[in-house]
Order: C-alpha cells, then structure tokens, then sequence
C-alpha cells in the first residue's frame, strides 16, 4: 500500500492525473499534495560502509552522489548528517527505526562497498521504510570498476528513485550539448558530452567550424548533429565509442540540418533545402533520402513518436511556425498548436503521452508541453530566451537552453520537471546550448 500511495502522489505531482486531496494518515512515506505543492520526502544516506580497504575511498562519495541525486529531484529532502542521533556500523538487513523516527527520516538508504586491488567495485544498498519498519524490496548490488563509481551511484539512485515513486529513473544517463565559447557575437562551438549532472564533461570535436543540433541514438552509442566546415549546414553521424564520424548519403547540391534518429536507432529523418524550398526526408539504411513532404514552407525539427508510427515536426505553412503531427511514411499533416505566438523544436516524449515544445508570445520564449493531440498546453518556463527542450529516459524532466539578454548575455543549460516545479541551472563551466539526453546507460 505503501508504494501505491507514493505512485499516485508522484504522479499527480508530475501532471499525470490530477492532483489527488490530501491522503489520510494511515501509512508511512506520504508525500502530500495541497493544489500542486509537494513537501519533499525525508531521507538520510548515511555514509556506505567500506568493508574492504580499498572501498574506504568511495564509501563517503557514493552516499554523497546518491543523496545529491534524490534531492535534485526536488521530490526529496535530505536530512543532514549532523542530525543523525544514530550511526550506521554495518551492513545490516534491519535498522534502529526509533532513532530514525525521531529525527522524521521516512526513508533510509544503506549500503557497502568494496574494492580490490585491480579496480574492480562492489557496491550493495538497502532501503528502509523507517515509519512500517521494513524493507523496501530486497537489497541489491552492482559490480563495476573504481574509474565507473559515479555510474554505480546513479544507479543506486536510480533503483531508489523508481521503488519510491514507481517512476523509472533517469540519473543514469549522459546529455550530449554544444560547448560554446568567447563572446556573444563570435562563438566558439564544439560537442560535448556530460554525465546528466554536468560532472565528467568530455570533448567530441574541435572548433574550427560551428556544430549544432546533437541528437543521441536509441542506443547511445552514436550522434547525429549539423556542421557548418563546408560553409553551408550538412549533417554528419558520430560514434560516442570512437569519436569517428562520416557524412550520410543526403540530397546533392543541399543543405542539410536537424537531424534525429527514428526508434528503430537506423533511419533518420532531417530537413533538407534545395532551391529555396526546405522539405523533411528519411534515409533508411541502404537506401536513398526518401522525401515526405512537398510544400512550399519550410518544413523541420522533426521528431517520431516512441512508436515510430508518427512524426511530428514545425512547419510555417500556416504562415507563422506551428506543429504539425503525420504519419511516419508521409501523408497530410494535422496542426495541433493552435495557441497565440509561435512554435517549434517539438519533441515526442519518450512515453509517448506528450509533445515538449519552444513558445514565442508577446517577446518571450518558454518551455511547454502539451498532449499529442495539442490539448492541454501547459508553459513550463518564460524568460527573454528558453528553447530547444530534450527529454530525460523517463518522461518526466526536460532539459533545455536558456540565454540570458544583452551584448554580454551567456547561454545555459537548465532543467525543469513536466509540472514546471524545479528549475534548475546545470553546473557547467562556460556556455552551452542544445542539448540532448541519451536513453538510460547499459
């Protein structure tokens, strides 16, 4: 019951289903919701216990990596360690429950860790209902290497996340985003690659030409993106593993730009500009790009349903850009925006249940979603300029750019949950723009 609880708690939160009225005190881990606010839950991670010498290193980092994670979610409070009137000696399946009562820590998350001698990593954790005095499912335990600990701390919080709010998690994953460097006039742009927290920033290409628009494969291990080296934008396929890349078989005498890949991680559909027309294609593995639509607008930033039924992209058709939704084979297009201002950078969730968009009204930009059928149109954000949103692996977190106004302006990465709770800047040295969430790691 308890889980169940959490789940329509978490869920009404997250726009889901409508906020729930406030639920009886008859259970432990309640989350109540008064007219869409939260009180975040309680939790304490104690320092994991080292049961080796070599896990002495990580023990401290991991549970500090874990509790950042939860808390970042805004869903979840941490309770300082100096409030602890209790301390965690081993790796026990039971808990001193009234000490944690006392200090109102709903949920407890243990754990152990190892190390050996040729980098390989153990880490076990456990996590407690302090108020039902039990066991929140059984104990688990990853096994990775020393250089990978970060990984395995996402993971532990990743489990954690989904057996509290019945959400898949996300904290496991990478956000691959455009580097940006000197002034506002003349950037510097090079891809770039972060854990989703920022940490472990890795470069992919130089700057010598401008790089937009990077797009993740279903599997992550590969990029799609637009380059400027030529002159004009042609698009290009990376490999994360390699960091080699190759140029795709697009229309001749053409420029081409916004690319992404469909589920099925092979085809791929961009937009292409020939004779001042601009169309979206698809190129299939082994084939030719295939046209889709044939209008004298400028049709782009297609994106397919998780399906890989439907697409649905911007266009101006209408005279200003709109969002459209057809077919994933071509056919006639259905508006679905139909709000003041202008639209683009449409994103299909990957739960299939929402389309994230950028919004410009009455001179500001904003973050939105709205279901697939333009019902129910929600702005997340507003400022002088917000645009280009990416999905978390769960459906429930949006990344997204945002630039602050004037000569000197700087451009950020920023996140936001789909109830517009929790925004928050993305710790990153420099500027950055564009970016893209892998899918959860392998």
């Amino acid at each position: 019951m308890t889980s169940i609880r959490i789940l329509a708690a978490a869920l009404a939160l997250l726009g889901a289903v409508p906020a729930a009225p406030t639920l009886a005190q008859d259970g432990p881990l309640r989350i109540d919701i008064t007219e869409g606010v939260i009180e975040p839950l309680p939790f304490a991670v104690p320092d994991f216990i080292a049961e080796n010498p070599g896990g002495g290193e990580y023990a401290a980092r991991l549970s500090r990596v874990i509790a950042a994670d939860l808390a970042g979610t805004g869903l979840f409070r941490e309770i300082p360690a100096d409030a602890f009137i209790t301390q965690v000696s081993d790796f026990s399946p039971t808990a001193d429950y009234a000490s944690w009562k006392a200090i109102n820590a709903q949920a407890l998350i243990t754990g152990a860790v190892s190390a050996t001698a040729d980098g390989q990593l153990t880490v076990k954790f456990r996590v407690f209902d302090v108020f039902a005095e039990s066991q929140l499912g059984e104990g688990l335990q990853f096994n990775g290497t020393t250089a990978s600990w970060r990984r395995m701390a996402h993971k532990v919080a990743d489990a954690v996340y989904s057996r509290i709010t019945g959400e898949g998690g996300y904290f496991d994953s990478r956000v691959v985003y455009v580097s940006e460097t000197g002034p506002k006039n003349d950037r510097k742009k090079r891809l770039a690659v972060m854990d989703y927290d920022g940490a472990n920033v890795q470069y992919l290409t130089n700057d010598s030409a401008i790089v937009l628009a990077p797009r993740f494969s279903p599997t992550g291990d590969r990029i799609l993106y637009t380059s400027y080296e030529t002159g004009f934008p042609q698009i290009y396929q990376l490999d994360v593993g390699s960091v080699s890349r190759v140029s795709l078989p697009v229309p001749a005498d053409s420029m081409t730009f916004a690319p992404r890949y469909a589920p099925d991680g092979q085809t791929v559909i961009f937009s292409a500009s020939q004779g001042g027309n601009t169309d979206l294609y698809r190129l299939r593995p082994g084939g030719q790009p295939e046209r889709l639509t044939n209008s004298p607008s400028i049709e782009t930033a297609p994106s397919y349903s998780p399906d890989g039924s439907q697409i649905v992209f911007e266009s101006d058709r209408s005279g200003a850009p709109q969002l459209y939704v057809m077919p994933a084979n071509g056919g006639e297009p259905r508006r679905i925006s139909f709000g003041e201002g202008r639209y683009g950078t449409p994103v299909w969730s990957p739960r299939g249940d929402l389309i994230a968009f950028t919004k410009q009204n009455a001179g500001r930009f904003h973050i939105g979603v709205m279901r697939t059928d333009g019902s129910e149109e929600r702005l997340l954000t507003a400022s002088f300029l917000d645009e280009g949103p990416t999905w978390a692996p769960n459906g429930r977190v949006l990344m997204f750019m945002r630039e602050s106004a004037g000569a000197g302006g700087e451009s950020s990465l920023y996140s936001v949950d789909i109830s517009g709770r929790n925004l928050k800047k993305v710790p990153l040295e420099g500027n950055a723009s564009d970016p893209a969430w892998s899918p959860l790691l392998k």
